[in-house]
């Protein structure tokens, strides 16, 4: 099964990942990994640091002639940012002790990390927890989950997303919403996240594009945030894949972690998820059908999982990502030593990084969906699992 690991801090000289679990054969590239990396890093409301960091993860071992080996994939990513300020970074983050006084930073922000982090491992300066806390950590995440997403596309499954919702602007009911997606999904969820990738807000309505970007810039000048809804749907999943027999190994539990597991999300939903609750049941459930012989659904606002199993209708999964805490009109704090009042302080961040979250979702969920789809057509290698997939289909 596909695991993996990163390592690196935000402005230290590198980021790590390693991939285990990866069969051997699969066809996986620099350029397909440095796809998924750019897509991360545009949208309108980056903050400063995506106009020199163009990352590209070089892969070290576990992939021969183009395809992997069975073994585990390592990867690294030079940290520009690091590179850039070379008078200032290798001695912040050093390794090794310095006789360099380093300013500490003392004053936490609402919303992150900073303050839970330093009173779990007892540390009196919260640039450590800065550092690893940061979204720059879904960089190398993605360049680790490409791969899943990869051994899923060479199976037909295929992963998209977009916007729904940022700040006050959205569609106006999940239907509409969905209208709109649908549209796109007879040629592929790739297909709905090209078109949503046009968009400098990854929206699929033009109009609604015109509304987000001008809540962004209305944020920036007052120097607040923002954050909003996104919808990522997946084609091609065959029914079958999870079970409900065990509740660690229910699939809605499993893609619910991996989405709550990235950067500021504060919730997620399959399908027509929350709405359910105002909602009677003859509005909620998805009546069955037989045609074509197969067992279909008349709608899908289950969002294709059933009872921890995927129905063989699209995957639909939205979350919810808050507002970036670190901003230029500054929050009340507590300094840490002092324990006085203070002003936040404020490091360099984006003022809506919803755009580029889509793209990070898009890609964690595909290792959970892969180990799914590996736990039921499974082998060592492309050829094994191709077989056993052309097999079950048949």
């Amino acid at each position: 099964m596909i695991r993996y690991l990163t390592a690196g801090e935000s402005h230290g000289p590198e980021l790590i990942g390693i991939v285990e679990g990866l069969p051997s054969g699969l066809p996986l590239s620099k350029e397909y990994i440095a796809k998924q990396l750019t897509r991360r890093q545009t949208g309108y409301g980056r903050g400063g640091r995506m106009a020199f960091e163009k990352d590209t993860a070089e892969i070290i071992s576990g992939v021969r002639f183009g395809k992997t080996m069975g073994h585990p994939v390592a990867l690294k990513m030079i940290n520009r940012a690091y590179k850039r300020d070379e008078a200032n970074w290798p001695t912040v983050m050093s390794t090794v002790p310095v006789s360099k006084e380093i300013e500490k930073i003392t004053t936490p922000r609402p919303g992150h990390a900073d303050l839970t982090g330093i009173q779990k491992y007892r540390l009196d300066d919260i640039r450590p927890v800065i550092e690893r806390s940061s979204a720059r950590e879904t960089a190398m995440r993605v360049a680790c989950c490409a791969p899943a997403r990869a051994l899923l596309r060479h199976f037909g499954i295929q992963i998209g997303g977009h916007i729904i919702q940022l700040g006050k602007s959205g569609y106006p009911s999940w239907e509409a919403s969905r209208e709109t997606a649908d549209a796109l999904l007879d040629k592929g969820a790739e297909f709905l996240s090209e078109t949503a990738d046009k968009s400098e807000v990854r929206c699929l309505d033009d109009t609604l594009s015109q509304k987000m970007t001008s809540e962004i810039k209305l944020r920036r000048k007052a120097g607040s945030s923002l954050g909003g809804i996104y919808e990522i749907v997946v084609t091609g999943l065959p029914a079958g894949l999870g079970t409900y027999v065990h509740w660690d190994r229910k699939l809605e539990g499993l893609l619910a972690q991996a989405v709550m597991s990235t950067q500021a999300m504060k919730g997620v939903e399959i399908g027509l998820g929350f709405e359910s609750g105002r909602r009677h049941g003859h509005e909620v459930h998805d009546e069955i059908t037989w045609g074509g012989n197969q067992y279909g659904r008349k709608t899908n606002r289950a969002g294709g999982l059933e009872g921890g199993i995927t129905t063989g209708e699209p995957l639909i999964i939205r979350g919810v990502m808050k507002p970036i805490p670190t901003m230029l009109k500054p929050l009340k704090t507590v300094d840490i030593v002092t324990k006085k009042s203070q002003d936040t302080r404020y490091e360099r961040s984006d003022v809506c990084a919803l755009p580029r979250a889509v793209v990070v979702v898009e890609n964690v969920i595909a290792p959970v969906l892969a180990n799914a789809f590996l736990e039921k057509f499974g082998g060592d290698s492309i050829d094994e699992i191709s077989e056993h997939f052309q097999s079950l289909r048949s």
